[in-house]
């Protein structure tokens, strides 16, 4: 990093006009080993005069989109415009009031410390008082199976409340529609960067998730967006693990046409089909394991 660190806070908006300026007036003007400050904001298609609140809070950059597009493009959008802005570091909230402004130093200390190329802001166990038991469980089990998929220790997948250093931000690309979370944490990890996570007493939001209207299709889309960028970046496990049951149906009934064979209880002409549908079978298998290659 640079000796003069320009530090950039990027928020995505859709619809947030009622939050935004209180956001904005709790961010911090100076900060321990950075020498400028600057705000963005990303307004996604807002009707409510996001831009315009932004504007009068004073916020440095100011990026629109004539159409909501999603947080996924969103977050995207941000980060080009910050890299454009000459950012050194990039710290990423929501508009919304969730994400305290001056828990901002606590999550910019693993970079300034060269311990971290991304730093995620979790939630204590004790910040999910207030989930109901489904939402609860959603969000724990949802960072374990990130966890799994990435080979990281981040405890809140989920979370939006990150700092990332240039270096990283230049080095990934957000390929969902939907979200950002997930996909840059499996991105980083296999990109060889280093993720880092800091404890944050976060907020609750003054309304409803625009992005979890239902729990079990936020499953869906999560889920989907995992399995799609574990096969990007394992295509030889992944597709060995389609195969697997194809050769492994394959194999059983031609062992079962030797058993039948070598008992007697057919001759060599007969229960061909099992020979016929058991090749097919392998044969499939081990197009889907090509594919992988």
């Amino acid at each position: 990093m640079q000796n003069k660190l320009h530090l950039i806070i990027q928020i995505p908006c859709y619809n947030e006009a009622d939050t935004l300026a209180q956001v904005i007036s709790s961010l911090p003007t100076q900060l321990p080993g950075i020498d400028r400050i600057e705000t963005l904001v990303i307004d996604d298609g807002s009707q409510d005069g996001t831009s315009l609140v932004a504007r009068q809070s004073g916020v440095n950059y100011i990026v629109r989109h004539p159409r909501n597009r999603g947080l996924a493009a969103a977050f995207q959008s941000g980060l080009d415009a910050c890299l454009q802005a000459g950012a050194d570091i990039i710290i990423n909230m929501d508009g919304d009031g969730q994400h305290p402004g001056s828990h901002i130093e606590l999550l910019l200390s693993p970079l300034l410390q060269h311990r971290a190329d991304m730093v995620i802001g979790y939630r204590p166990n004790e910040s999910f008082q207030h989930f109901t038991f489904s939402k609860k469980f959603l969000e724990q089990f949802g960072s374990w199976v990130v966890r799994r998929a990435s080979g990281t220790d981040v405890p809140d997948a989920v979370s939006g409340f990150r700092a990332f250093s240039r270096d990283c931000a230049l080095r990934l690309t957000v390929l969902s529609n939907y979200t950002y979370t997930v996909e840059t944490i499996i991105q980083a990890k296999h990109k060889g960067l280093r993720i880092a996570h800091v404890p944050v007493n976060m907020g609750q939001a003054p309304r409803k998730s625009r992005l979890i209207q239902n729990n079990w299709r936020y499953v869906w889309r999560q889920g989907s967006t995992i399995l799609r960028l574990y096969a990007l970046y394992e295509p030889l496990r992944t597709f060995m693990l389609i195969s697997s049951p194809f050769v492994f149906v394959g194999l059983a009934l031609i062992v079962r046409f030797i058993y039948f064979y070598i008992t007697g209880q057919t001759g060599f002409g007969r229960h061909v089909q099992s020979l016929i549908v058991s090749g097919t079978f392998i044969i499939v298998g081990l197009l889907i394991f090509l594919i992988g290659i």
